[in-house]
């Protein structure tokens, strides 16, 4: 598993690429950008003004992430991207976005990614 964010012309991305398939996944907007770490249940704060929760469950070798746990890249649009969950094979990334997130969700195959591009409306 690896994660990447990139900057593009309008809005940024965060890529979460698979050694196996793409998990269960939801990917939604929220007012804020104060998240819940689980399991342990500390509040934490990203830059921003709105947010963004990446769900996904059942993933494969949970356990061998070693990639980055956040990126504070002061992007136009993404601020900061942290992981906020890896517990018996769920995964949460949330983002803080400046603001109101305007969210495009793909997916790839070889190898599978799943893509979460964020433009956003002042």
């Amino acid at each position: 598993m690896a994660v990447r964010i990139g900057q593009h012309d309008g809005y940024d991305r965060l890529v979460i690429e698979f050694n196996g398939p793409i998990p269960a996944y939801s990917v939604k907007g929220r007012s804020g950008t104060s998240f819940t770490t689980s399991p342990k249940g500390q509040t934490v704060t990203l830059g921003g003004t709105n947010g963004v929760l990446i769900v996904m469950h059942s993933i494969v070798n949970w356990t061998s992430y070693s990639g980055p746990y956040a990126f504070e890249p002061n992007f136009p649009i993404l601020r900061e991207a942290r992981q906020i969950e890896n517990f018996e094979g769920y995964q949460q990334w949330a983002l803080g976005i400046q603001g109101t997130p305007c969210i495009r969700v793909t997916t790839l195959t070889l190898p599978s990614r799943l893509v979460v591009d964020v433009a956003a409306t002042p």
